[in-house]
């Protein structure tokens, strides 16, 4: 018999225009470990907590965007008074900081934008990668923040400068802990309930901003025990923490853009495809992110025997299944192939053009 092949064409099974509350299974690491890996080494949340559709999830993530990018806006200003007066470097590379992850918003702004446009003759697969390149802006923008506040450090440690107002700094610290923790838990919890891994990293993201900023008040109390090095020090303190979220970000980014999953996913969707009635064999299993949604390829093999038309019936319900199954999946196409136990190679004709030399 033939193949059939599911379209992907974004028209689902009746009961699939809404999303599906199944959870996931995640297992986090409890106790001051856990925390900081939490922290500095966010984990993907490739299946998601719950499902809106594409359109809504994109809605909502701009809501946040804007809503976040005004708290960190007025925080980083605020700020930004109290280093013109007081001169600390500690809170100038904090300050920097918190800029550049404002602005981080912009990118993910335009890509949340983009991706609510209905796929064309020329992006077939929509617009949802914009979100993963909006990332290399992020990365870019996190390297730069800790070029420019391990360089003023350091220029400080050589040509040390008296801080001023030193309560004022201690002040402006407290300041930017409770904006960015707020800015954070927002952002974390909107990037969970839509499936938006670029937005979850930023909320933690801006969670170590915080952290940075508790530093600066550490810095601060230094200066005022009498050790004035304490401030630049602890800029070099805050260059390390950036670079930390340099590291994991970029790693998240290359991640996305070379189409990486988890593998428990990818074991996941094996069991469902392997346990669907009719299906003798599973040829193949793929996934990919496109932005905040999962898009999969199946290949199966079906009794020989079977009519086009009972092909096809397994092929959707195999289809059926994962869009239950798994709450992020857009859509998925499902390839069926013959399955007879004699030595008949049925892919034959085009086995050629996947010769492999390699591994």
């Amino acid at each position: 018999m033939g193949t059939d092949r599911s379209s992907s064409s974004g028209k689902r099974p009746a009961g699939h225009g809404h999303g599906h509350g199944h959870g996931h299974g995640h297992r986090h690491r409890g106790g001051l470990r856990g925390a900081l890996a939490e922290l500095f080494r966010p984990h993907s949340h490739d299946a998601a907590d719950s499902s809106d559709a594409a359109l809504e999830a994109s809605a909502e993530g701009i809501r946040a965007l804007k809503i976040s990018l005004v708290a960190l806006l007025v925080t980083a200003l605020l700020q930004a008074a109290v280093v013109v007066f007081s001169g600390s470097v500690a809170l100038l590379a904090d300050t920097i900081h918190n800029f550049s992850d404002a602005l981080t918003a912009l990118p993910l702004w335009v890509a949340f934008a983009l991706s609510r446009r209905v796929a064309s003759r020329r992006y077939t697969y929509g617009y949802g990668r914009a979100e993963d390149l909006a990332g290399i802006f992020i990365v870019l923008m996190i390297a730069l923040s800790a070029f420019v506040a391990g360089w003023e450090s350091i220029q400080r440690i050589g040509h040390p400068r008296e801080i001023q107002s030193v309560g004022l700094v201690i002040a402006a610290g407290v300041i930017g802990f409770a904006g960015n923790e707020l800015v954070a838990k927002y952002r974390i919890g909107v990037g969970r309930r839509i499936g938006s891994a670029a937005l979850v990293a930023d909320g933690l993201h801006a969670r170590t901003d915080g952290l940075t900023s508790l530093a600066v008040v550490a810095g601060a109390v230094g200066v005022l025990l009498g050790f004035p090095l304490a401030d630049p020090i602890v800029g070099l303190v805050i260059t390390a923490a950036i670079l930390l979220v340099l590291r994991g970000a970029a790693r998240d980014i290359y991640r996305r853009l070379m189409d990486a999953v988890d593998p428990e996913l990818v074991e996941r969707t094996e069991r469902i495809v392997a346990g669907t009635p009719g299906v003798l064999e599973s040829e193949y299993v793929r996934l990919r992110w496109l932005g905040h949604k999962l898009r999969a390829e199946i290949g199966i093999a079906v009794d020989c025997g079977k009519s086009v038309v009972e092909g096809h019936d397994i092929a959707q319900e195999v289809r059926h299944r994962l869009l239950h199954a798994l709450p992020k999946l857009r859509d998925a196409t499902v390839h069926v192939s013959p399955y007879s136990d004699d030595a008949r190679d049925f892919h034959a004709t085009v086995a050629h053009h996947f010769h492999r030399t390699g591994p």
